[in-house]
């Protein structure tokens, strides 16, 4: 039984060509596993790809993780991609470089074609829409409200800053970053990304303190392209032993500060109101 993706918090990139790596995804603890038909995969070789699919996802779907595609953006890819994908077994999608709420419900219409043939229930497949250029990204509230089967956004980063001809970074990449997370927000979805370095792996308490940062900004979830980035994104971004205990008790102090007729109480230190109480009750709601 997969997580329901309210409870996200990383997302393994995996080439659905690499053998090694698929054999070994479900091990790794990552929430959702990607396996990707899109930039790991060269273009001689997308269709041989698409036919792996059906291997590759009963492999990763082993455990508990989540069985993602990530899909070509051309349609006349994008269409037989779906199609593959739903017929694997796969649960969600990544729409890279979405154009817009258009592009999104366009896709949408493939997918329940695509469950309806492969007998799925139609609106199951879920997805994950991602914006690539800056000519999309004033539509990111729109995008994020297109169509119910979105469930989480973000902005595709090395394909931002190269239309920026920027360096990626925190700083280079903060206001389409938070664009996104606020947009996500404002949908009532799931904010992915991070403001540190996507290909980085080689030094994890940077990268644990970007993560960190993020998650203080907002963000819900993170993808990554290693296995060592894997148990970093769950613990940061996964709500703490001690910050559950915390919440618990902080819900017990105000319950009982409303029942003696008071709006608003000290708690360990600082005033807490109900907008403070409304953040712990929902990451309790995450860590169950």
């Amino acid at each position: 039984m997969t997580a329901d993706h309210a409870t996200w918090r990383s997302l393994l990139f995996v080439p659905a060509l690499a053998d090694r790596f698929v054999a070994k995804a479900h091990t790794r603890g990552a929430d959702v596993i990607i396996l990707d038909l899109e930039d790991s995969i060269l273009p001689s070789r997308k269709t041989d790809a698409r036919a792996a699919l059906a291997g590759a996802a009963a492999q990763v779907g082993q455990g508990t993780a989540a069985v993602c595609v990530r899909i070509n953006r051309p349609l006349d890819l994008a269409v037989p991609d779906i199609d593959a994908a739903i017929s694997a077994g796969a649960t969600v999608l990544m729409l890279p470089k979405v154009m817009g709420p258009e592009h999104v419900r366009l896709l949408s219409e493939v997918a329940t074609t695509a469950e309806a043939r492969h007998r799925r229930a139609a609106g199951t497949t879920r997805f994950i829409a991602i914006v690539e250029t800056a000519e999309s990204l004033p539509l990111l509230g729109a995008i994020a409200k297109a169509d119910p089967r979105v469930v989480a956004l973000g902005v595709g980063g090395e394909d931002l800053a190269t239309e920026f001809e920027a360096v990626p970074s925190a700083d280079s990449l903060y206001v389409p970053a938070m664009m996104a997370m606020m947009a996500a927000r404002a949908a009532g979805i799931l904010p992915l990304g991070s403001l540190g370095a996507f290909a980085t792996f080689n030094d994890p308490e940077a990268y644990r303190a970007a993560l960190r940062r993020s998650r203080a900004l907002g963000f819900a979830c993170a993808g990554c392209i290693h296995p060592a980035q894997v148990p970093i994104i769950n613990e940061t971004y996964g709500p703490s032993e001690a910050e559950v205990a915390r919440a618990r008790r902080l819900i017990a102090t105000f319950e009982a500060a409303v029942a003696a007729g008071e709006g608003a109480v000290a708690f360990e230190g600082a005033m807490i109101d109900l907008p403070v109480v409304d953040r712990a009750r929902r990451l309790l709601a995450r860590a169950r």
